[in-house]
């Protein structure tokens, strides 16, 4: 039998019901806030599936377009692979859970967050998240839980608990906090140049919150709790430590106080083949290594603990040597290198139309994305030897995180109507290759000549923990201490402010105090890295690149949207084939031109003002001849539209027949005399030597052919108008 459990979260239900669906599922609930419904299940394998140095979990994330009302977008109408919204929630739940399931527990684990119903206002990953925690609080799956999340947003400088999407919009910071009971788990976030101090304060605003939710899982827990699977910690053997520490203990110490990625790399291979090779008698190469790497670790940590400094001698708040670049590669629009110690990346920038926005098909309230930042992890960056295939859920994450870090700084679509996409390729890693892209991205922006508000720059910050509640926090860490260490803190920003966040930990949680230090440390470290990008090249350059498309913005009147597209879309299509421009065409009439050619621009421009321009009483074109009558010339004034010189109107002299004046295809200017109640257009050409045009632009004829004219000929007036109305 079914139970809900419930508290008001914001003025709105946040409801957990447990016992109605997925039955056979280790532990399920279905999470509703507002309209959006989450199904979340947790399934453990039946046996154990072998010893693993990491946890076998896996978290999917399914978006159902039903939820919203939609039909998939792809061929065959079906979902396909995931979004990239659905694997950064996959891994937003991932980072959360893990370090709270023992590494050492060899069953595998799968959960499934199927969103059934999605309402455009409440976001479903928190749903996700609260799910997958109270399912596995509910299972027989060892969980050091529960846990909750909510959305911090920052509006008329309140702070507000899971604001809407809309209102999320103009909210200065998103944030998202997961905390346990005690402590906070996991931070990730968005914001516009936010002070750390607004940043800290949601934080703490977060994880009070979170705790109404807990509860709820709490009372779940009580009611529905199963017993939990017993877990031993296989210990290394004692034995095989004393062995090795007699064997290779001083070439291991050794090993820690390598300087370099590379020599400690080399280091530890020869420590590694020596230690098999003097215990290879008493124990197996699989029991050998995982003892070794212990050992390794331990003494890594010991160091920094006692030494209080990087493993490769820096201070504790040191950086690295930073290097930057620009204008390496000649036909790109933009590019930039940033280097920091062993830690390489080129990032390329390049400027699109808008038409090339990314097309989103998922449960959000966007359709399109205009700025787009791909991050590629290569094998070689690593000296590794791998599969290269699709984008993993690591790289999308990575790239997701800078892509938040540089969006607040990106100028208007108004003021810059380009779609705008960068890719880091992360060339060297040792450390935080995501901070480094972002670096990158802000040099190669610059490069390109987009106007960006404030350059950006980010660090990663670690934590070490000791048993005796000593603690190192160290700015810019290499990759073994990323590895070794409790934390990575991820903090992008201009120099006024925070752009974007993420906190990963290895612990149970970190309190506050400690994140407080640990942000004013990267802004330390950001200012000095903004400092040194500066150096390179210090705003954006003034001109884009000759390669990279111009775009010309004009406005024409949105009910001549239909005759310049035209049937079918051929008039626009002829545009573009001619003048080999991108024309983009927007309901307010907005219309954007692209092309690296100026010359071939302003052609498309003039052709689409052509069509799209106002005919107006008194003002003057020049017009071809298309038709020639007995009474008068019609004439195309603008494309597809036409009206009649009378004979009358061809010269300030009397014309006994119209081809003694012109002939179909000469060019002659005119004037519009008159725009009857029907749209008839009536022309003259004699009235254009009465003055110039009004009309910017527009040629007008020699000034030997102007002259007066003679009060008689307003003789022919009546008769002109008549033979109009009559063709």
């Amino acid at each position: 039998m079914s139970q809900t459990f419930s508290r008001l979260l914001s003025n709105r239900a946040f409801t957990i019901e447990v016992g109605k669906l997925a039955l056979q599922a280790n532990g399920a609930v279905t999470v509703r806030y507002g309209d959006t419904v989450v199904l979340v299940t947790a399934c453990v394998s039946h046996e154990p599936v072998g010893k693993a140095d990491f946890l076998r979990m896996t978290v999917n994330y399914e978006e159902k377009l039903y939820a919203a009302g939609k039909i998939p977008g792809s061929f065959i109408r079906r979902e396909g692979r995931p979004s990239e919204e659905a694997t950064l929630t996959m891994r937003l739940i991932d980072r959360c859970l893990r370090p709270l399931i023992p590494k050492e527990f060899d069953y595998e684990i799968q959960i499934i967050a199927t969103v059934l119903s999605a309402d455009k206002e409440n976001d479903p990953d928190i749903c996700a998240l609260v799910g997958a925690s109270a399912a596995l609080t509910i299972s027989e799956i060892p969980f050091s839980g529960p846990i909750s999340a909510v959305h911090v947003g920052y509006l008329d400088d309140t702070l507000v608990i899971n604001p809407s999407l809309i209102q999320m919009e103009d909210s200065l910071i998103d944030l998202v906090v997961a905390s346990t009971k005690q402590a906070i788990v996991m931070v990730e976030a968005g914001a516009r140049e936010s002070s750390e101090e607004i940043i800290l304060e949601a934080i703490q605003f977060g994880h009070e919150a979170n705790q109404e939710i807990i509860k709820i899982e709490e009372e779940l827990q009580q009611a529905y709790g199963k017993a939990k699977i017993a877990t031993s910690a296989k210990g290394i053997d004692p034995e095989l430590t004393n062995l090795l520490l007699a064997a290779v203990g001083d070439k291991l110490r050794q090993t820690v106080d390598q300087k370099g990625k590379s020599q400690r790399e080399q280091a530890w291979s020869l420590v590694q083949e020596e230690a098999i090779q003097k215990l290879a008698d008493s124990f197996t190469e699989e029991e050998i290594i995982p003892a070794l790497e212990a050992q390794f670790r331990a003494q890594a940590r010991k160091k920094i603990l006692e030494e209080r400094r990087h493993l490769d001698g820096r201070q504790a708040n040191e950086i690295r040597p930073i290097s930057c670049e620009v204008g390496l590669l000649p036909r790109a629009h933009g590019s930039g290198l940033f280097g920091r110690g062993e830690t390489q990346v080129l990032t390329v920038t390049t400027l699109g139309s808008t038409n090339r926005e990314q097309l989103l098909d998922g449960l959000g309230i966007d359709d399109t994305k205009r700025f787009m930042h791909h991050y590629n992890f290569a094998p070689f960056s690593t000296g590794e030897v791998r599969r290269v295939g699709a984008a993993s859920r690591r790289e999308i994450g990575h790239g997701a995180l800078v892509e938040r870090a540089i969006a607040p700084v990106l100028p208007s679509e108004q003021d810059f109507p380009y779609a705008i996409r960068l890719v880091s390729e992360v060339l060297s890693s040792s450390g935080s290759t995501s901070m480094a892209s972002a670096c990158g991205s802000t040099l190669s922006l610059m490069d390109a000549g987009v106007p960006i508000k404030a350059p950006v720059a980010g660090i990663a910050v670690g934590l070490l923990s000791g048993e005796d509640s000593g603690h190192v926090i160290l700015t810019d860490i290499e990759g073994v201490e990323d590895a070794y260490g409790d934390m990575d803190f991820k903090v992008a920003g201009t120099s006024r402010g925070v752009t974007a966040l993420q906190l990963d930990i290895k612990l149970q949680g970190v309190e506050p105090q400690l994140l407080a230090e640990s942000l004013d440390r990267a802004r330390q470290a950001r200012l000095e890295i903004l400092e040194k990008m500066q150096q390179t090249i210090g705003a954006s350059r003034p001109e884009l690149s000759p390669y990279a498309p111009r775009m010309y913005k004009i406005s024409i009147n949105p009910e001549k949207i239909g005759a310049l597209i035209g049937p079918g879309g051929k008039t626009i299509r002829s545009i573009i084939d001619e003048t080999k421009a991108t024309i983009d065409v927007n309901s307010d009439g907005t219309v954007i031109v692209g092309s690296p050619d100026g010359d071939a621009a302003q052609k498309a421009i003039n052709r689409i003002q052509d069509l799209t321009r106002e005919v107006k009483s008194g003002d003057i074109y020049t017009g071809r001849v298309t038709r020639v009558l007995n009474f008068g010339a019609m004439v195309e004034i603008l494309p597809g539209k036409e009206g009649l010189v009378h004979i009358s109107e061809l010269a300030e002299h009397r014309v006994p027949r119209v081809e003694d004046v012109v002939k179909v295809g000469d060019e002659i200017m005119v004037k519009v005399t008159e725009i009857d109640n029907m749209g008839r257009i009536n022309l003259s050409r004699r009235a254009v030597f009465e003055g110039p045009s009004r009309i910017p632009g527009a040629r007008t004829e020699d000034s030997s052919f102007s002259k007066p004219r003679s009060p008689k000929d307003a003789r022919y007036d009546k008769g002109n108008r008549q033979a109009h109305h009559n063709r």
